[in-house]
């Protein structure tokens, strides 16, 4: 077996540009989601190339000395990878200590599952959400290392075994058979409704790409000889790697985060395009690996993995410091430390390390005598930082609550729940109108011969008329507690013990990462049951989209009563158009009003917990006192003629 010019060179064209894109990907997904929801998939082309690169090293060291040494390979590793992971580790936390709040949860559990390169599974133990930016953990994006690590763990002795026993065409085709059984594992878990997180973290799920990416390099190392590739071939490359970036694009604008759709056949057409890109950019002389690998998108290609590191946990430590800042202030000032970060990483930590190893480069610190001008500015700038944040990484991890500022606010109200609510199946006072499963016509349209057409004057005497002939909804002075049935998520549960003490008696129904889907049934059963009170409350907003259908199933089950919508409030994608429909819905039928919580609570210091969603206890006075001016709203003659007069 020859080897290909590709694999005889000391690296590969074009590997430096796609990492520059890749990371790109990841920082502006991170830094602007809403701009591009999908850029997550710049995680899955770093894994297509580091499965092929690291194959292709191994494969050339077998070629070059007859064997793998897998404690020079092993070691190779640790100088490029632990280095860099391990200053980011300690300066971050060191940051996060003095910035405080809620970046401390679980830090200790974060540190530990980072340094030994499994914290993907730490967060999947723990409940972490990678597609929840409310309080999200410091190094999250520690996840996608791990299992690179955990594959360069097994790669090099699976390596050692395909030579031994196998053919380069059956080496690929094993390594291609256990990538393609890993992304249908994928598909099958998202299939059966398993976690998102634990099928987008789990090794055994998202390991594909690295497979596949050591199958291409079994695929292209080996060779009877080639030539220079001619404009033909040229031409053939270039379409090849520029039909893989438009395909790429149009995934990264489009494919949603978290979507069945993306475990069931996005991430692995994302990486079969990643596949082909490699390919094209790497044949020896491509013109579209030279044009790619431009120097700033080298300079970056060669940095991308401190890049990588540093971006999440600055991002989260600048947001948390300047809370008032907007989002493209955060941003630009995490792309500028990010960039500074890593350059003066690669250069004084990495690039050393990586050329004398680790304990050679600790002695030459060690030796004063030694230090040229340069050594001695590394040297004493290195101790300084290590002087500083080791004790505070201690400190840190010895303070961090155990509980985020939101998880204490929920518990707060589940305790308060529990304690006061009444049995749901007897309504603690019987509602004022007796509502039915159906309502009948008279309650939920008006007669046939009541008049809807407002641009006759004399059928607006009509409309008043009808007042009288049809069910109108009861209005009370003041709703008191006992009046009011409340169904909502981890928002309402939240603000349960201020909701309890504005309104004594509530009935409240909340639960976490409950959304409006599950409140139609919640409020259908209610009704059969007759246990809905006078008026109901309705705060499902924050979880998931909205549709007019749900908000028609929930008017139709609280036939008679008076209904408010709580609207949402947090920097999620869909909650804009929750609030859309919520305030739309409202202003087509009588008896229907909004609280508005979002439009109180916006721009009030102090009010929401470090995820900027749930309420601290000053936001739940803000959610009841929404939900009393809603009921203030039901109260006025527009909204207590009922449901029966629809509005104009």
């Amino acid at each position: 077996m020859n080897f290909s010019p590709a694999t005889s060179t000391a690296r590969f064209g074009g590997l430096d540009g796609l990492r520059a894109i890749a990371v790109a990907l990841v920082l502006v997904y991170h830094f602007f989601p809403q701009l591009l929801p999908g850029g997550f998939l710049g995680v899955d082309i770093f894994f297509v190339i580091s499965g092929f690169l690291i194959t292709s090293l191994l494969i050339r060291e077998k070629a070059k000395h007859g064997r793998v040494s897998l404690r020079s390979f092993w070691r190779r590793r640790a100088r490029r990878l632990l280095p860099a992971l391990g200053l980011v580790l300690l300066v971050c936390t060191s940051l996060v200590a003095l910035v405080g709040g809620d970046l401390l949860v679980g830090i200790g559990r974060q540190l530990l599952g980072a340094a030994t390169f499994v914290s993907n599974w730490v967060f999947i133990a723990a409940g972490a959400d990678y597609f929840a930016r409310d309080t999200p953990e410091l190094f999250r994006n520690t996840w996608s290392l791990a299992i690179e690590e955990q594959f360069y763990i097994f790669l090099p002795l699976i390596a050692i075994l395909l030579f031994a026993v196998c053919r380069r065409q059956t080496a690929a085709l094993l390594l291609a058979v256990a990538g393609i059984a890993s992304a249908i594992w994928m598909a099958e878990l998202s299939l059966t409704g398993a976690n998102s997180t634990r099928v987008y973290f789990g090794s055994d799920t998202h390991s594909f790409g690295l497979m596949l990416g050591a199958a291409l390099a079994f695929v292209t190392s080996y060779s009877r000889g080639r030539t220079t590739p001619g404009p033909a071939r040229q031409i053939g490359y270039s379409a090849v790697a520029l039909g893989g970036f438009g395909a790429l694009g149009v995934m990264v604008l489009t494919l949603p985060e978290g979507s069945a759709l993306s475990f069931q056949g996005g991430f692995q057409l994302a990486t079969v395009v990643a596949l082909a890109t490699v390919w094209a950019v790497t044949r020896p002389g491509a013109w579209i690996g030279r044009t790619i690998d431009a120097a700033p998108m080298r300079w970056v290609g060669e940095r991308s993995y401190g890049i990588y590191l540093w971006h999440w946990p600055l991002l989260l430590i600048v947001a948390g410091a300047f809370p008032a800042a907007p989002q493209w202030q955060v941003a630009l000032v995490t792309l500028a430390a990010t960039l500074l970060c890593a350059a003066m990483s690669f250069r004084w930590v990495e690039q050393p390390v990586r050329q004398l190893g680790i304990r050679a480069s600790l002695r030459l610190l060690l030796q004063p005598r030694r230090y040229t001008p340069k050594r001695r500015f590394v040297a004493i700038g290195l101790g300084a930082v290590l002087a500083v944040s080791v004790p505070a990484t201690a400190y840190a991890v010895s303070q961090a609550p155990a509980l985020s500022s939101a998880q204490a606010a929920i518990e707060r109200g589940a305790a308060l729940v529990e304690q006061t609510q009444p049995p749901a199946a007897k309504p603690a006072v019987e509602p004022t109108a007796k509502p039915t499963a159906k309502p009948q016509a008279s309650e939920a349209e008006p007669p046939e011969s009541k008049p809807s057409d407002s641009k006759d004057a004399g059928k607006a005497n009509d409309a008043k008329s009808a007042k009288g002939k049809q069910t109108a909804l009861p209005a009370a002075p003041r709703a008191m507690g006992t009046d009011i049935t409340a169904v909502g998520d981890s928002v309402m549960l939240a603000s349960a013990p201020e909701l309890n003490s504005a309104f004594p008696g509530v009935s409240i129904d909340a639960a976490v990462s409950r959304g409006m889907g599950a409140g139609v049934g919640l409020v259908a059963d209610s009704a059969a049951q007759g246990a809905l009170r006078h008026v109901v409350v309705v705060g499902l907003g924050t979880n998931g989209t909205v549709t007019t259908d749900e908000l028609a199933a929930i008017r139709n089950s609280a036939a008679g009563h008076p209904l408010i919508l709580v609207n949402a409030h947090g920097d999620r994608e869909w909650i804009p158009g929750v609030n859309e429909t919520i305030t739309a819905f409202a202003a087509a039928h009588r008896g229907v009003v909004v609280a508005d919580w979002d439009g109180n609570v916006t721009g009030v210091p102090g009010a929401l917990a470090g995820d900027e969603i749930h309420p601290n206890p000053s936001g739940g006075i803000i959610y009841a006192q929404s939900v009393q001016s809603a009921l203030d709203a039901l109260d006025t003659p527009a909204e207590a003629i009922g449901y029966a007069v629809p509005r104009r």
